[in-house]
């Protein structure tokens, strides 16, 4: 029975496509050995899949370049000034746009302004203002986030020192938090929590026997604490 019409379209489905494609693909290039073999031909094929995978056959005793130096000489045309005149146009816009940037850059920076009109100035003003007001927003989040931060470590230190002097040095019988003669923790005398975290307000109590104090003082030598 005979094998009907094939509809020559792109086929929608991937697996279809690509089983297909194989099968072409080894078709053509086994018909393309035969017929170097059978006639002594210079064949080459390059195929280039939709996925980008390169395929190629190119006769024997020969090479791709080769065959298209021999079309170029044959049919009067030269691909390769054509490439070459493509690529210097190519460098030529890259260059143009490197230039334009650079002087982009140089206005910015309050140079190569003298090239300007009324209108160009007002523009670059304005486009600056803008930036300007994007980095100043940036600037004062970046100044608020440290400010949290370091908020938080303050916090945390003074957190740390209360806990240091209610539970540990109220216990000790050679120390005494500054508060008259009565060893309780004072956080306005002795916390100062806007001095460094690790400041301690700390009283030694002298108890020796034969020392008699002032019925006027404490009995309390303390170290100097700044004030802020």
């Amino acid at each position: 029975m005979a094998r009907g019409k094939i509809l020559i379209q792109k086929i929608e489905n991937p697996t279809n496509r690509q089983v297909t494609y194989s099968k072409r693909r080894n078709g053509l290039l086994k018909k393309a050995q035969e017929l170097s073999v059978l006639c002594d031909a210079k064949v080459s094929i390059i195929i280039l899949s939709g996925t980008g995978k390169l395929h190629e056959y190119t006769s024997e005793s020969t090479s791709t370049k080769e065959l298209i130096d021999l079309y170029e000489r044959t049919s009067g045309t030269d691909l390769w000034s054509s490439q070459y005149e493509k690529m210097q146009e190519h460098k030529r816009i890259l260059e143009e746009k490197n230039r334009n940037l650079r002087m982009q850059i140089s206005q910015r920076m309050g140079q190569c302004l003298d090239g300007l009109n009324f209108k160009e100035l007002h523009d670059l003003e304005q486009e600056m203002e803008s930036a300007a007001k994007v980095i100043r927003e940036r600037k004062y989040k970046v100044m608020s986030n440290q400010i949290d931060t370091t908020n938080k470590k303050l916090k945390r230190a003074k957190q740390i020192n209360n806990a240091f002097l209610t539970d540990d040095i109220k216990d000790d019988p050679d120390y005494a938090l500054l508060e008259g003669a009565g060893g309780h923790y004072n956080d306005s005398i002795a916390g100062y929590p806007n001095a460094f975290p690790s400041l301690l307000a700390l009283g030694l109590q002298l108890n020796q026997p034969n020392f008699q104090p002032k019925a006027e003082s404490s009995v309390i030598t303390t170290w100097g604490v700044p004030k802020f």
